[in-house]
Order: C-alpha cells, then sequence, then structure tokens
C-alpha cells in the first residue's frame, strides 16, 4: 500500500472514529433531558478563567520543580553514600505509600506553617512537586538500571569515562524507555492540581465548583472543566509522543 493511500485510510477512520464519538455524546445528552444554565453560568467566565491560569502556572511550576527533584533523588540513590541512599528511599516509599490528599493537607497545615510559608500558589507548587518528583525518580531510575551491564562495561573498553558513559550510552537509551511513564506522570500531575482546592487555592477546579454552587447547577462547570484540563494534558502527551519518535530516528 503506497504512503498516500495509507494516509488517506488513516484519515477516514480518524474522522469515522470522532463522528462516532460526537454521535455517542449527542445522544447522551439528549436523552439526558437536561435544563441547561448557560446563561448564568456564564457570567462566572472570568473568575474560571482566572482559576485556569492558576491551574497553569501551578502545573508548570510543579513540573519543573518535580523533574529537578526526581533527578536528585535519583542522584541521591546511585551516589554509593549509604546515608543519602536509605533517605532518598525512606523519602521515595513514603511519598508513594500514603495518599496525596494526607500529604496536602499535612504539608499545608503542619509542615509549610512551622517554615514560615504564607504563599498557598507556591506551597502548592512544592506539595505537587514533592509528591510527583517521588515517581519521577523511580522512573528514572528504572531506566537507568534498564540498561544491559554489557553496554556499559563495552564502552568503558573502548575508553569511555564515566560522564561519556552516561552522556552517549546509558542516557538516550533510558530515557527513550522512560518517555511514556514520564509522559503519563507529568499528565497525572497536572489532574492531581484539582486536589489543592482542599487548602483553600482558587484553581480552576474550585472556581468551578464556585460557579455551580452560584447558579445551582449540576453539569455545566463539567463541561468546560473536562476541556480546560484536556487542552492542558493534550499537549504533554503529544509533545512526548513526539520526542519519543525523533529519539527513535536519532538512535
Amino acid at each position: 500500500m503506497s504512503n498516500e493511500r495509507k494516509a488517506g485510510t488513516q484519515i477516514v477512520a480518524a474522522v469515522l472514529l470522532i463522528a462516532a464519538f460526537a454521535s455517542f455524546c449527542f445522544l447522551v445528552f439528549y436523552r439526558l433531558r437536561y435544563n441547561w444554565n448557560w446563561h448564568d453560568f456564564l457570567v462566572y467566565h472570568q473568575q474560571i478563567l482566572r482559576g485556569w491560569y492558576v491551574t497553569i502556572a501551578i502545573s508548570l511550576g510543579a513540573l519543573a520543580a518535580s523533574g529537578i527533584l526526581g533527578i536528585l533523588l535519583l542522584l541521591g540513590q546511585r551516589s554509593g553514600l549509604k546515608a543519602l541512599e536509605w533517605f532518598c528511599r525512606g523519602y521515595v516509599e513514603f511519598v508513594r505509600g500514603t495518599p496525596l490528599l494526607v500529604q496536602l493537607m499535612v504539608g499545608y497545615y503542619l509542615v509549610s506553617d512551622a517554615l514560615g510559608l504564607s504563599n498557598k500558589i507556591v506551597i502548592g507548587i512544592l506539595l505537587l512537586a514533592s509528591f510527583a518528583g517521588a515517581y519521577i525518580g523511580e522512573i528514572l531510575r528504572g531506566g537507568i538500571e534498564s540498561i544491559d551491564r554489557e553496554q556499559i562495561e563495552s564502552a568503558r573498553a573502548v575508553g569511555f569515562d564515566r560522564f561519556q558513559v552516561y552522556r552517549y550510552v546509558v542516557f538516550p537509551q533510558a530515557i527513550r524507555r522512560v518517555m511514556p511513564a514520564l509522559a503519563g506522570q507529568f499528565v497525572s500531575l497536572v489532574k492531581d492540581s484539582s486536589l489543592l482546592s482542599v487548602i483553600g487555592i482558587g484553581e480552576f477546579t474550585q472556581e468551578i465548583r464556585i460557579a455551580n454552587a452560584a447558579t445551582y447547577s449540576a453539569f455545566e462547570g463539567f463541561v468546560p472543566l473536562a476541556l480546560g484540563y484536556l487542552v492542558l494534558t493534550i499537549p504533554i502527551s503529544i509533545a512526548a509522543r513526539s520526542l519519543e519518535r525523533r529519539m527513535q530516528y536519532e538512535s
């Protein structure tokens, strides 16, 4: 099959799937027989947009901070210093073994108060990053340890030093292997930001709840809520897939 014909078949299949999904959604909403109250709900559109911008700011900050923390945890576990290795391992197990909601409550009402932190946005970023960083560190560690020992020994045999081994042999393969898991973790981090409403941060989900309560609405808020998070998470997945294909091509 030629490339043009294959591309045309894929486009037709995509259009049919989208049409089928749209028809299903229309049928569900039609049979719902719900009196939509968009006029009153959209009065709060500026407030909702502010919450969405807050979610974007928190997500970007937490993505960057969690990536840095994950790398630090990876280096700590592979440092060769037993005390540091045990500390990093204990931190990872504690974070992965306790619910995020509990960590948010304890981190906000106990830890941040003890440290004198008062900016809720900064606190939210740090709490999300401390949670996601543990998972990212484990993802990176798993990717590095999945590289065959023979490849490392072969690289050293041809004269590579430790830095060159990791730069040219370990990291390219490890990053390619863990890219889907990292993308999934970043997407989860964006969605987990909705839990920050429990500590009083006026993010996207919190503002939607306020608008729903003010207009006595039941479903009007869920549509923009889903679309707002999709706008944030889909680009992450697309970028991760594009980077993964590029790295496969380069390898």
